[in-house]
């Protein structure tokens, strides 16, 4: 990811970390922007995670299975996830990917945006509901 335009960006606010994607991205940027985040999830001491998708207009079964992975090991590392700003031809092709809301925690977080999404995380932290608006899960 190097050279160019940032492909990606994680900022830190408070106790959450906002990871936003810019650009469609192929396997092995996926791959580095996972460790990447998940090392800094660590680092920060974390217990939220933002990851803004508004500005892909498509995610295949590879990033859906990356975002999954992301959330889980977030989760075993103390943090919660939400995916936010997921654009209306994307959860299309997500659905027919066979990706579903899934019951229990074996899903992934979304909300509609930024400001959906921290509120998410505010509410959860502050001891209201698990989970979130949806989830689903590859």
């Amino acid at each position: 990811m190097n050279g160019g335009p940032a492909l990606v960006s994680i900022m830190r606010q408070g106790s959450t970390l906002i990871a936003s994607i810019h650009t469609a991205l192929d396997d092995s940027e996926l791959v580095r922007f996972e460790h990447d985040l998940v090392a800094q999830i660590g680092t920060h001491r974390s217990r939220g995670v933002i990851i803004d998708v508004a500005a892909l207009d498509v995610i295949d079964s590879f990033a859906a299975h990356t975002l999954r992975r992301i959330a889980e090991m977030a989760r075993l590392r103390g943090a919660r996830t939400v995916v936010v700003g997921i654009q209306p031809e994307v959860a299309f092709a997500m659905v027919r990917l066979g990706m579903r809301p899934a019951a229990g925690g074996d899903h992934v977080t979304t909300a509609l945006d930024l400001e959906e999404g921290l509120a998410l995380l505010e509410t959860a932290e502050s001891g209201g509901p698990p989970g979130g608006a949806a989830g689903w899960s590859p």
